[in-house]
């Protein structure tokens, strides 16, 4: 079958870009549904007087459910297609947006209204197996950082959800489910799956036991778990950290978390660019290096504003780097057909990597009244993860997983 993936050589099609960008438009604005409740948690602590503890346990929540529900969403991915996925999550996740509306007044309802809305965390493996099969191999790395700038949502949520809830308690909710539903009837017309994508004809169990039993499924989740996860609890609980520590308003606190993800989102594209050029765990290693050393600087809780924001913008972009040097290596060492399964496997468990920071910092600070044990905890996952990948996974880089002719054919592609 004639490539319909790329146009002269290795030079993606119109068809490719466009996909990307719809693709992480949607990913772009389900993020930012998932990131709904954490830059209004100290709003919400105002009329609810939550312990930091309960604070940390409502942004952490919609993380969770996001995270787990990216496996059987990927395994869907695969069998069903992101045109009908992409369409389908995004407007499912109106309902807990508009369900914010009336829950604010309620720790209970709060948290029941986070569970659903961790839906929109689940995109991630609907966009990473689309642009995955449209680009070529040599481009795949880069195309991957792009649609990882989606992440971008939890940024626009740490910036303009504070102020437009300040405006009035119900905008943001209301803006944000409008967005998606446009979005969704957008999606269905201009998302196309590729013609000659491979579709799995096992069950979904099946399937995600096949993942699971891949070594490097493991692996790349491991490292995933540091480097996304790492962005994801700094996006949930920097606010929480930046008042309680550094006596900041919401506001001003909301500006710098999202100035934080903002910076990780540019440097997310640049991991995937370097990973085709030199290699992703190489890159991996170097990123992770870096938030090794920086995690011990910020955990001596430097006294100044100025300090700390150099300290955590450029911890953002090595974080930023790792997590798109790592997909670089996913679409390197995963069959095609397999993508999906695999992608929410490892999304899952990076997401669960960021659903655990916030608790432990949330708890350590009740007890001790410091959060310098939370920091040393992530410099010293941090440092494991660079000697693994360094010693471990440029090998894996370099040896894929056997394949069969028409698998091997489909990835040429």
């Amino acid at each position: 079958m004639t490539d319909v993936a790329t146009s002269g050589g290795d030079r993606p099609t119109a068809a490719a870009w466009r996909n990307l960008v719809v693709a992480t438009v949607g990913f772009t604005l389900t993020f930012w549904a998932w990131n709904l409740i954490a830059p209004l948690a100290a709003d919400f602590d105002d009329e609810l007087h939550m312990s930091s503890f309960a604070q940390s346990e409502l942004v952490a929540i919609p993380v969770l459910v996001g995270s787990l529900g990216r496996v059987p969403v990927g395994a869907l991915t695969d069998r069903y297609g992101a045109r009908v996925m992409f369409p389908l999550v995004s407007a499912l996740t109106i309902v807990p947006v508009l369900l914010l509306v009336p829950a604010h007044d309620s720790y209970l309802a709060l948290i029941a209204v986070g569970f659903v809305l961790g839906l929109g965390g689940t995109t991630f493996a609907i966009g990473v197996p689309l642009v995955n099969s449209w680009f070529p191999p040599k481009r795949r790395g880069a195309a991957l950082g792009v649609f990882g700038m989606g992440m971008g949502g939890v940024a626009l949520s740490g910036y303009f959800t504070p102020r437009m809830y300040r405006h009035s308690e119900n905008l943001p909710f209301v803006v944000l489910a409008i967005a998606l539903a446009v979005y969704a009837v957008l999606a269905y017309f201009l998302i196309n799956d590729r013609p000659d994508r491979p579709v799995p004809s096992t069950p979904l169990t099946t399937r995600l036991g096949q993942a699971g039993r891949l070594r490097v499924t493991w692996e790349l989740s491991a490292l995933y778990a540091i480097g996304f996860g790492g962005i994801v609890a700094f996006g949930v609980y920097l606010p929480t950290y930046l008042k309680t520590w550094y006596e900041l308003d919401a506001t001003d606190a909301g500006t710098r978390a999202a100035g934080f993800a903002l910076v990780a989102v540019v440097f997310r594209p640049i991991g995937g660019w370097l990973s085709d050029r030199i290699h992703p765990a190489v890159v991996t290693a170097w990123a992770l290096g870096a938030v090794a050393v920086l995690g011990v600087v910020q955990a001596f809780d430097p006294a100044l504003m100025p300090g700390a924001t150099i300290c955590l913008l450029v911890m953002a972009a090595a974080l930023g780097a790792t997590s798109g040097a790592v997909f670089a290596l996913v679409a390197r060492v995963t069959p095609q057909p397999q993508v999906g399964s695999v992608t929410g496997i490892v999304g899952a468990v990076g997401g669960l990597g960021g659903f655990v920071p916030p608790l432990v910092m949330g708890a350590v600070y009740s007890a001790k009244d410091s959060y310098s044990i939370g920091f040393m905890l992530l410099s010293d996952l941090a440092l494991a993860g660079c000697v693994y990948a360094y010693g471990r996974m440029r090998e894996a880089g370099r040896t894929a997983p056997t394949r069969s002719a028409p698998e091997k054919e489909q990835i040429a592609g």
